[in-house]
C-alpha cells in the first residue's frame, strides 16, 4: 500500500480541462498581500517594509521575478 496522498502525486495530465492557466501576479499570495495592504493603508509604506518583503519572498518563491 502506498503513503502518497492525491496532492503529492501532482496534476491530471492527458484529461481534457484538468491543465491549470498560469497564477497571475494579481492572484498570488493572497494571505501575503492583504496584511501588507492593510499595513499599507493603515500605517504607511515605511512601517511595513518587512510585511512588503515577505510578500516579496512569496512572489519569488512562485516564480514571479521581482
Amino acid at each position: 500500500m502506498s503513503s502518497m496522498s492525491a496532492a503529492s502525486v501532482g496534476p491530471l495530465r492527458g484529461i481534457e480541462g484538468t491543465e491549470k492557466k498560469p497564477l497571475k501576479p494579481c492572484c498570488a499570495c493572497p494571505e501575503t498581500k492583504k496584511v501588507r495592504d492593510v499595513c499599507i493603508i493603515e500605517k504607511g509604506e515605511e512601517s511595513c517594509t518587512d510585511l512588503i518583503e515577505a510578500h516579496k519572498d512569496c512572489m519569488r518563491a512562485l516564480g514571479f521575478k521581482i
